[in-house]
């Protein structure tokens, strides 16, 4: 079981490697930004704690019949994770806010799907998904408000 855990931690930390191959850089820092944009120091422990948790949450679903009692809910998880990887080049990589607005619609749209998945399965797996589901919530408007004040 240990060993099936840090399969989805390195899966859903491998989604989050793409932060690390488009950083916000100068294009980013030239923004105009609102004035409840978070300090850029908050981002890392936040996704790194998100990022645990979508694991955790995985892993229980997935502990509950492997791949074959699990399909829906887990290939949710890997459309949402998909999503969640995309964003950071076309926001950051890219510098299309309007178009990774459209994505994190899309992402917010398959987190809720999954966690409503997860919670046939896991009522906790769906807890843990909770947070996440809030922060792309947080971050939507965040990209919205940036789309709309640097267009």
């Amino acid at each position: 079981m240990a060993l099936a855990l840090a399969g989805w931690l390195l899966l859903c930390f491998a989604a989050a490697a793409m932060g690390g191959l488009f950083m916000p850089g100068e294009w980013y820092a030239s923004l105009k930004k609102p004035s409840w944009n978070p300090p850029g120091w908050v981002f890392g422990p936040v996704w790194t704690a998100l990022y645990a948790m979508m694991a955790v949450a995985a892993w229980l679903v997935w502990r509950r019949g492997g791949w074959a009692a699990q399909r829906r809910p887990l290939t949710l998880f890997f459309a949402q994770l998909t999503l969640n990887a995309a964003w950071t080049p076309l926001f950051f990589g890219l510098h299309w806010p309007g178009v990774a607005f459209a994505e994190i619609v899309l992402l917010w749209l398959a987190i809720g799907a999954t966690l409503l998945a997860f919670r046939q399965v896991s009522r906790v797996a769906a807890w843990l998904l909770a947070p996440y589901l809030a922060w792309v919530s947080f971050a939507a408007v965040l990209n919205f408000t940036l789309w709309r004040l640097n267009s």
